[in-house]
């Protein structure tokens, strides 16, 4: 079992479903808590050298940057449909992500 491989995963779904609990309760806390899970998810996404990595980690810098400006758009502009609009993106690109996870997995289980 490789390791690392689940702690990124680990760190990818729980930002994803801590992005699933913002769009659910509009809290700052949890949005502040999906991106900073996120940002370590990114961290741990470099360097790694794996058939898809480029792509997870480009997904990963995705819900990033769409993270973060949402959670500036909900504190600090005051405006909630941004700050949704922001996550639902974010959310597609985890989504997304975790497919690719499930690909690479499933393509690193034939070679076996």
């Amino acid at each position: 079992m490789d390791w690392g491989k689940v702690i990124y995963v680990f760190f990818s779904l729980m930002s994803l479903t801590s992005i699933a609990g913002f769009l659910y309760e509009h809290s700052a806390v949890a949005l502040f808590v999906a991106a900073s899970l996120n940002l370590v998810s990114t961290v741990l996404k470099i360097g790694v050298r794996n058939l898809l990595s480029a792509e997870l980690l480009a997904s990963s810098l995705v819900a990033d940057l769409h993270l973060i400006p949402a959670f500036i758009y909900l504190e600090v502009v005051g405006n909630l449909e941004w700050a949704i609009a922001l996550t639902i993106g974010a959310l597609i690109a985890n989504l997304f992500s975790v497919g690719l996870v499930y690909i690479e997995s499933s393509k690193t289980h034939e070679e076996y």
